[in-house]
């Protein structure tokens, strides 16, 4: 009896610690559409409610019956000495597919996608840790000195003038941008999943319908808050404007959802922890990025661009914002055959100035 027990609980630490390992490495996929995601709204950062909050960026996740829905920006209390890598939408295979988001000790790649308040596209200049605590450049980020008192300021540097809000990799009117070498390296390393406080934030968003695209046209009453999960109204920061004009899809949410084909998934050995939260419903498979072939912009991300500050990476970022400039209207969906777009050559530099110190700007100019 006694043997059996032990057998038990044996092959049970095997299935267990098998679980562990297969939840590092790269991030999968599980989320496969037809249609692109809207583009990202402007809005304001919270102030940061206190030492060891990390900023998340908002993003647009999937619902299996309402399609879009906004995933607000927030302050999330991180594990230390860790960074937040922000999931994206990348277009592969005839299908925009989701990236999850993952915490390790460097910010790896995320489709370019400028997420602002730090996260301009590579990297992540928004801080960094020193030791046990975690610094802020108060040049990107809003941080109150009333609350925080380990900041910094360090000029960002943009390496191009026009800032869209397009947010997904890849496809017509996408991010063109592939993964740098050091940021390849990052891939490999030791990650971990979304929080828990993360997920429920994911779960709460989902259950508002104001957060639907479909219902706040890209603009939603919801775009960040201070703490995961915080909807109240003291807490809530509230879009200024679309980040591109809305347009309707032509199909349903459940004709534009797919299953990732079986035949992209990672084979078994290389199986990659189960898809965060941003998956809902529905999660047929994973599928690794495959970066376009075009682009003409891949020093964007390239090591050119990764002159970096302890864990951050100082270049190519956009600048601590209020609001993103408005970019181009935001294109449809193209069909599964279209074309990789074509880049466009990358335009003088410039210098972002500092934010007002301490100011909160939760509401619009």
């Amino acid at each position: 009896m006694n043997m059996k027990r032990s057998v038990r609980w044996v092959l049970l630490s095997v299935i267990v610690m098998a679980f562990s390992a297969a939840s590092f490495g790269q991030i999968a996929v599980g989320v496969s559409v037809r249609i692109g995601p809207p583009a990202l709204p402007v809005y304001a950062q919270p102030i940061c409610p206190g030492p060891g909050y990390l900023w998340t960026p908002g993003y647009w996740g999937w619902n299996d019956d309402g399609g879009y829905y906004w995933v607000p920006g927030t302050w999330v209390v991180a594990p230390v000495g860790m960074l937040w890598t922000p999931g994206y939408w990348g277009w592969g295979g005839g299908v925009y597919l989701w990236h999850g988001g993952y915490w390790g000790p460097h910010v790896g790649f995320y489709g370019g996608i400028n997420y602002g308040f730090g996260f301009g596209g590579v990297g992540f200049v928004g801080g960094e840790w020193r030791g046990g605590g975690f610094y802020y450049n108060r040049s990107v980020t809003n941080v109150s000195v009333t609350n925080v008192t380990n900041v910094y300021n360090r000029t960002v540097v943009v390496n191009n003038t026009t800032v869209n809000n397009v947010s997904y990799n890849g496809g017509t009117g996408g991010v063109v941008a592939r993964p740098s070498a050091q940021e390849e390296t990052y891939a490999h390393e030791q990650h971990t999943a979304p929080l828990a406080a993360q997920t429920q934030h994911e779960q709460a968003a989902v259950q508002n319908r104001q957060n639907f695209a479909s219902v706040n046209q890209g603009r939603p009453a919801i775009a960040a808050t201070a703490k995961p999960g915080d909807f109240s109204s003291h807490s809530v920061v509230a879009a200024r404007a679309a980040g591109a004009p809305y347009h309707a899809p032509a199909m349903s949410p459940k004709e534009a959802r797919v299953a990732t084909p079986a035949a992209n998934r990672p084979a078994a050995a290389n199986t990659n922890r189960p898809a965060t939260a941003n998956t809902n419903r529905g999660n047929e498979g994973f599928r690794p990025f495959t970066p376009p072939t075009k682009s003409n912009n891949a020093n964007n991300s390239g090591s050119n661009n990764n002159a970096n500050h302890g864990n951050s990476s100082a270049n190519n970022q956009n600048h601590y914002n209020e609001s993103r400039p408005q970019s181009q209207p935001h294109q449809s969906a193209p069909p599964p055959h279209q074309n990789a777009p074509h880049s466009s050559p990358p335009p003088p530099q410039h210098h972002q100035a500092p934010p007002p110190k301490e100011e909160h700007r939760g509401k619009g100019r």
